[in-house]
Formats: C-alpha cells, structure tokens, sequence
C-alpha cells in the first residue's frame, strides 16, 4: 500500500471509531434520553395557535414560536424558500398584512423527536379568504422541524404544499 492510500485508511478509521449512534427504540424514540413528546406537541400548538393569530394580522406569537436564528427556512403555501429569521419574518408580515381570516388546525400529526430535535408531519386543515375575498378551503401536507434552544423547543423550519390563490 503506498503512503496516501495508508493515510487516507487511517483517516477513514478515525472518523469511523469517533462516531457514536443512538439506537432507535421500537416507538422510534431515541435511548440516549426520554424524548420530550409532550414539549414538542405544546410547540406545535403553538405554532397553529399562532398562525391563526397571524390570519388577523398580528404577528405576536408567531415571533414567540420560531427561532431568530441565521439557519431557519420556511417554505410556504405562497411558494418560495426563505431562508433566516429575517426573511422568514418579512414574509409571515406579507401574509399577516393580508389579513386571510379563517382558521387552519394541524390534524393526524406524527412526531418523531430526539433530545433535541424533532419533526412533525400533518395536514393543516381550515379555511381562510381566497385573493377574491371568498372563503376558501385549506387542505395542506406539512412539514414542520423543531429544535430545543434554551430549554425551549423553538420551529426552525416549515414546508407545506402550495395554495393557487397564495402562490407568488
């Protein structure tokens, strides 16, 4: 064996002895700690709570239940990806100012959490007021990723189907 490939043996051999693995238990949480189910569920909550407060235009909560870190993303039913807080603010405040109304709910929510990471996949179900001010029915898949961030689990990310009457 020549000199690089013995180096390159070595290397793959230290990454792979300093790499450690949760084993996943058979409800799928992670053993290195008691997942945190029912923090993660009030979280999400949260965020539905806060979305229909942003349909009357205020954005208060929604501020409250997402990071303000650089590594958030949200892709919405408007289309697009914004990426960091302040993108991801600037376009809840473009939907918040059009004032939809309704209500929308997280229905048939699967969580998969870890100590400090957990995802949520759903449908979000309601009704708000279409670009014709007539009520529309909303009937979204979504995807929503949390992160524990100074004890608090906080939503670092949010992908859901596109509306017609919302897309940019």
């Amino acid at each position: 064996m020549n000199r690089f490939a013995k180096i390159l043996g070595m290397a793959a051999l230290s990454c792979t002895a300093s790499l450690t693995f949760a084993q996943p238990t058979t409800a799928g949480s992670m053993m290195m700690s008691k997942p945190d189910i029912q923090g993660v569920t009030a979280a999400a909550n949260g965020f539905y709570a806060a979305l229909n407060q942003m349909f009357t235009g205020d954005l208060t909560a929604m501020k409250n239940v997402w990071s303000h870190a650089d590594d958030v993303t949200y892709m919405g039913p408007g289309g697009g990806v914004q990426r960091g807080w302040p993108a991801v603010q600037a376009e809840f405040q473009k939907q918040a100012d059009k004032k939809l109304g309704g209500k929308v709910n997280g229905e048939e929510m699967q969580f998969t959490v870890g100590s400090d990471i957990a995802v949520l996949t759903d449908y979000e179900r309601g009704q708000n007021t279409n670009a014709d001010g007539k009520p529309s029915t909303v009937s979204l898949r979504a995807t929503s990723t949390f992160r524990l961030e100074n004890g608090a689990w906080k939503m670092i990310g949010h992908h859901t189907d596109t509306l017609p009457y919302l897309k940019q």
